[in-house]
């Protein structure tokens, strides 16, 4: 039996360097930076996870006033923290500096 006639072919170096400028532009115009979402759901994990444990919260005003209660409910714009010989109070969102567990 005798070998086959078999040809090396190779692409010259020209055509290796077009097929690798054509994947990197055509790659690079694909791939983009994904854009971050707009909302992670944190703040809601932790309200809904301070209800369901009827976690004692001090909430802190920007004027100073310090508010101690339990959130029994929140939305968009405010909370509503019932406390304890005090009456219940709706507070809204933009009002707080910050809050911590009691």
């Amino acid at each position: 039996m005798e070998p086959a006639n078999r040809k090396l072919i190779r692409p010259s170096f020209t055509e290796v360097k077009e097929m690798v400028t054509r994947k990197t532009t055509a790659a690079g115009s694909t791939q983009k930076k994904t854009v971050p979402p707009d909302q992670t759901n944190a703040e809601n994990y932790y309200y809904v996870k301070q209800m369901q444990s009827k976690t004692t919260m001090v909430i802190v005003l920007k004027d100073g006033e310090a508010i101690t209660g339990i959130i029994e409910w929140y939305d968009k714009g405010c909370l509503k923290v019932n406390r304890e010989g005090a009456p219940n109070v709706l507070v809204f969102k933009h009002n707080v500096k910050y809050m911590y567990k009691a």
